[in-house]
């Protein structure tokens, strides 16, 4: 099997989360894709056993195939990952290291025929659970206008998304709009030429915010941080890799509610958090890709990495408000 996503900020992972002792560990890679971090992580340290966690199981496969040499050490959940922390297996040893890597797999954009891309002219889906939930189509042929441009400019930060709304609207008029390529041309037509010729394709943002309303990526994110953190081990090391500023910043807020001494809001008149902080903030900046990385990797360029110790369990004052990131 030919694994076409490479793991970005490989190197810090294991040296930011390394196992502090030669004692039996357990990582949870909350974000499986192919198994390229935990295919290092079980490589690099025996005695690391891996729950490996993702709702996509066609992708799940391929990580099977890849981590097969390391099947005695590795357990696999086939699901999101909040559902996974908010309910940890019993039988399951609890983590002493957990991993998130926010980013979408190559093989999502290049083999999963899912619509992913604009690059090609697939069926506009983007689900990464295909088993249930709305589609991007069902979402772009169904929603209204002024919902969808809230929903292109809130999680693509996209400026144009009011005439890129209206387009879609006015498209739509004449026969469901089914494809990617179709979407991503429709996209194109609807900004000025100067706005067709920048860095980014100008349908990159919409394609993202379609994405993550689709997957209800920054919806699941607080309470999956909350409740992974919870589940791990006192002393054990959580990290996130993220690739926008939306996530990045929901896990730079929530890391740093885990380092403050309280985090209860202003009009408490005592404290009712604990008085302590919760995490030691391991990465005080976020660790970004050397130039070499970016140059053999051009994905995790905007790629960020975040890392705490866990002191003490959270309480429900150190996490973000989700309903704020829905629509």
């Amino acid at each position: 099997m030919d694994a076409v996503h490479t793991p970005v900020l490989l190197a810090s992972c294991l040296e930011l989360l390394a196992p502090s002792d030669c004692k039996p560990h357990v990582l949870c890679d909350s974000t499986l894709g192919e198994g390229g971090h935990s295919f290092a992580f079980l490589s690099q340290f025996p005695n690391l056993t891996v729950i490996g966690i993702d709702a996509d199981g066609s992708i799940m496969q391929r990580a099977k195939e890849r981590l097969l040499p390391f099947a005695e050490r590795m357990f696999f959940y086939n699901g999101w990952f909040d559902d996974f922390y908010a309910s940890y297996p019993p039988e399951l040893p609890k983590p002493d290291i957990i991993l998130f890597d926010l980013g979408i797999s190559m093989y999502h954009y290049e083999l999963s025929q899912r619509g992913f891309s604009f690059r090609y002219d697939e069926a506009l889906d983007m689900r990464l659970d295909m088993s249930a939930g709305a589609s991007a189509a069902d979402v772009v042929n169904g929603m209204r206008e002024d919902e969808l441009a809230d929903v292109i400019y809130r999680y693509g930060e996209e400026k144009l998304s009011r005439s890129i709304a209206k387009a879609i609207a006015e498209a739509r008029r004449g026969g469901a709009i089914h494809s990617s390529k179709a979407l991503a041309d429709i996209v194109y037509d609807a900004v000025p030429a100067y706005y067709r010729h920048g860095a980014i394709h100008p349908a990159t943002r919409t394609f993202q915010a379609l994405r993550i309303a689709v997957n209800g990526e920054l919806c699941r994110l607080p309470c999956a941080l909350h409740n992974a953190f919870n589940n791990l081990e006192a002393g054990g090391k959580m990290g996130v890799i993220t690739f926008h500023s939306l996530e990045d910043r929901i896990v730079k807020n929530y890391f740093r509610n885990l380092g403050r001494q309280c985090v209860c809001p202003p009009e408490v008149a005592a404290c009712r958090c604990g008085g302590c902080p919760c995490a030691e903030i391991v990465t005080r900046k976020p660790v970004c890709p050397t130039e070499a990385e970016i140059a053999n990797n051009a994905p995790s360029r905007s790629a960020k990495l975040r890392v705490v110790k866990k002191l003490r369990d959270a309480t429900a004052h150190h996490m973000a408000r989700s309903e704020e990131l829905c629509i």
